[in-house]
């Protein structure tokens, strides 16, 4: 299998609930499903912001302006389309004010209309329960440390009697 570095960076979105928005994507090549946040390749000339920014706008219709401009970095090891995708992508936060916003298809380009299976606004403390893979796979850890002020963090810390 070809092994490919792509420069990408990737959003989680919370919702008003702390729900993580995730895409369902069907693999064009073996037909494997996958779950993974919205995001994409970075162009030529182009920050890891705007390109998370503008691939949220791509692929939900959500407002690229809730993109927060900090992001950690995330090891990626995907297989996509035939491909192995490897390398390090920059994950930014973005947070809605709304519970379970409506998402629009509107900017997909054709082959992702094809692919994108399902969407899911779901509760961060379900993620493992998802009966298909998860990328990355450590999700969780990754937005502990884009927002440690979250529920999710209690979930990590010792209880005191």
């Amino acid at each position: 299998m070809e092994t490919t570095y792509r420069p990408a960076a990737r959003v989680i979105c919370l919702d008003a609930a702390h729900r993580v928005l995730l895409l369902r994507w069907r693999d064009p090549f073996d037909g494997a499903l996958l779950w993974e946040p919205p995001g994409g390749g970075i162009e030529p000339g182009e920050t890891p912001l705007a390109a998370a920014r503008r691939e949220l706008a791509e692929e939900t219709g959500l407002d690229p302006a809730a993109v927060l401009d900090r992001s950690v970095p995330v090891d990626r090891d995907v297989r996509w389309n035939g491909r192995r995708y490897v390398g390090v992508e920059p994950f930014f936060l973005a947070r809605f004010g709304e519970e379970r916003p409506a998402l629009l298809r509107t900017g997909l380009l054709p082959d992702e209309r094809v692919n994108l299976d399902a969407h899911t606004w779901i509760e961060w403390s379900a993620l493992d329960m998802l009966p298909d893979p998860v990328e990355p796979p450590r999700l969780l850890a990754v937005l502990d440390a884009l927002a440690p002020d979250g529920p999710w963090a209690r979930r990590a810390q010792p209880h005191s009697d």
